[in-house]
């Protein structure tokens, strides 16, 4: 059998992670099976499942980048104790630099980097530590992937990588009327008009421009509810914001949800103006679940795969962005976009056949 290991920050409901579990269910576990190297001891939101399909889960110090010889040190420990592997798959591209000069010296044959965003501007801190350790990643890595192009070019520049789909199990998140009231009806939301945002609580995702659209909107709709799905550094700060801004009883935060497809079913448009991304899988989810989408237009073009989603400048204002989110949730009839999804090529039953061919032939 194969081991392929691959490497994360921690293994949570976030888009690269989620991406590499649809992957994971449905690859053939009876010739590839994935391990995972997390850079915490947290347990992650994955974890279970993981170890309920036969992964290992292996937990490695932080990188903070002044602890670069702890942190190497740490992975020759590693490599030292699991000779086996020869093919190592690391989706926290930003310290792949660190990683893989050292599984090169271990003979790990097969060094993928993957890259999940295209950043238009970074802090400057981050800008230092993510292209310093930029030049090791592309000299060791064997292979290099992205999860489209403007992430391929973001982190490889002119060099040629492999866009790998963030592919969804498109049949489970197919718009179901039924299943739509019956969410609505469980989470007491049959007469409201429900706007849905999926994402980390961090600067990318946001969120505080979120909540100041949703403010907007209650002046076109008093009766306008929006699901916050997620957890992360600046929820607490959002939960103030909106407790400053008296929309306590408006804005429901749920947390890492497993039922995310559930969710998605009781949404009457998705909102989605993240500063950056690469290709989000929350936004092929969205689609596949029938739901208009305004999106912010530093989101690659690639994730518009149905005419469904919109994008739009960060620089307009919040009323008018609510203008747009109202106008085309209010009323609107999901569509069914399966065939869509699966003819844009993201859904995972082909996808994942891809994966295993490539992971068979790098193990000959």
């Amino acid at each position: 059998m194969i081991r392929v290991l691959q490497v994360f920050s921690v293994m949570n409901r976030g888009g690269s992670e989620t991406m590499i579990m649809n992957y994971y269910r449905n690859i053939d576990r009876s010739k590839i099976q994935f391990d995972f190297v997390v850079h915490t001891k947290k347990k992650g939101a994955y974890d279970e499942e993981i170890k309920s399909l036969g992964g290992q889960i292996f937990h490695i110090p932080f990188f903070y980048g002044y602890n670069l010889f702890s942190y190497q040190k740490a992975w020759h420990s590693f490599f030292q104790l699991h000779p086996d592997y020869k093919i190592i798959h690391i989706h926290y591209f930003t310290i792949a630099g660190a990683i893989l000069p050292i599984a090169k010296k271990y003979n790990i044959t097969t060094r993928i980097v993957h890259s999940h965003i295209a950043v238009k501007t970074i802090p400057f801190i981050r800008f230092i530590r993510l292209h310093s350790l930029r030049f090791f990643a592309i000299r060791n890595a064997t292979d290099r992937f992205a999860c489209g192009s403007d992430a391929g070019f973001f982190f490889f520049k002119n060099k040629n990588f492999v866009v790998m789909n963030n592919a969804i199990d498109a049949e489970k998140f197919k718009f179901n009327p039924s299943l739509r009231n019956k969410i609505r009806s469980k989470l007491e939301l049959n007469d409201k008009f429900v706007i849905g945002h999926i994402g980390r609580f961090n600067i990318q995702k946001n969120h505080a421009f979120v909540i100041d659209v949703f403010k907007e909107v209650l002046n076109l709709n008093k009766n306008a509810v929006l699901l916050l799905i997620g957890e992360g550094s600046l929820k607490q700060e959002m939960k103030d914001k909106v407790l400053n801004l008296g929309l306590e009883d408006k804005v429901i935060f749920t947390g890492i949800r497993p039922d995310i497809q559930e969710l998605l079913q009781a949404m009457d448009v998705f909102l989605f103006p993240s500063l950056y991304e690469g290709l989000p899988v929350t936004i092929i989810e969205a689609q596949a679940a029938g739901l208009k989408i305004i999106a912010s237009d530093t989101i690659s073009k690639e994730a518009n795969i149905t005419d469904l989603v919109q994008n739009y400048s960060l620089e307009k204002s919040p009323a008018l962005w609510a203008e747009i989110v109202y106008n085309n949730g209010n009323k609107y009839i999901h569509k069914d976009t399966l065939v869509e999804i699966i003819d844009a090529g993201f859904d995972i039953k082909s996808n994942v056949k891809w994966l295993e061919n490539f992971y068979i032939s790098k193990a000959i």
